[in-house]
């Protein structure tokens, strides 16, 4: 995740998946910039939700690209690039919450082109390795 590009000042914790950065003492103390907003997604849900996406074929999806959803703009790329360890072509963006459930296919625009894509579970690689 980067910084500027994947979250910002105009972007909660709960929307880009980090609800798990702001500790329990913290939500109850408050008190912290922020707080209401962060108190206000935890219990209704955010309107979007940062993704994982894993592009089935093309050109990498870069930040600024376009994501569609039956024809119409649902949201944006805010960073992506080929996984050498996955070789394909993932991407992170915004969606609608609607929009966010695992397996959700929906299009990028890159190089004026539709590519198909579809939402991933995050991280996109296990993290989890016994030696």
């Amino acid at each position: 995740m980067l910084e500027g590009n994947d979250i910002d000042e105009t972007t909660s914790p709960i929307e880009a998946g980090l609800a798990w950065a702001v500790a329990k003492r913290r939500r109850t103390e408050g008190g912290f910039p922020g707080h209401e907003i962060i108190m206000r997604h935890l219990k209704e849900k955010p309107t979007r939700k940062r993704v994982g996406l894993v592009i089935e074929s093309g050109a990498p999806a870069r930040h600024g690209a376009e994501i569609q959803h039956s024809g119409k703009k649902v949201g944006e790329v805010t960073s992506g690039g080929p996984s050498p360890s996955l070789g394909q072509n993932i991407a992170m963006g915004y969606v609608p919450t609607s929009l966010s459930k695992v397996g959700t296919e929906i299009c990028i625009k890159v190089r004026n082109k539709e590519l198909k894509a579809t939402v991933v579970k995050m991280p996109f690689i296990d993290t989890k390795y016994f030696i």
